[in-house]
């Protein structure tokens, strides 16, 4: 079972959030996909519909996320499940920078607003 370092986690930036990729196809993962993802404070990240089930994990801060147009608040500890389908919006209106682990199934796409596409390469 191959075991990752911190060290060895690939370094990723997108819309102002960076994600630190850790399971992925390419460090030995066949199903699943694992990051952390840091969102500093004040950042609210664009809509966009997951067409694989996501498991968000609140590990520091406070986030607001919006499933589908409902809004919910999830505090450290808190996890939330995001059905394939499903629209996310993920902000941080706090003052800190807020952490979270989250875990996929391998080949997540995620479709903004405007029809784009996006594929990010710590789900690939």
């Amino acid at each position: 079972m191959p075991v990752i370092r911190a060290s060895e986690a690939t370094v990723h930036e997108l819309h102002g959030v960076r994600f630190v990729s850790y399971a992925t196809p390419a460090t030995g993962s066949k199903e699943l996909c694992a990051w952390r993802g840091e969102i500093p404070a004040g950042t609210k990240g664009p809509a966009h519909t997951v067409s694989r089930e996501e498991i968000l994990h609140l590990l520091t801060g406070t986030l607001r996320l919006s499933l589908d147009g409902t809004p919910h608040t999830l505090e450290p500890g808190d996890t939330a499940i995001v059905n394939a389908g499903t629209t996310l919006g993920v902000e941080n209106p706090a003052d800190e920078p807020a952490t979270m682990w989250v875990t996929t199934s391998v080949g997540l796409e995620a479709e903004l607003a405007d029809g784009t596409r996006i594929a990010p390469p710590w789900a690939r």
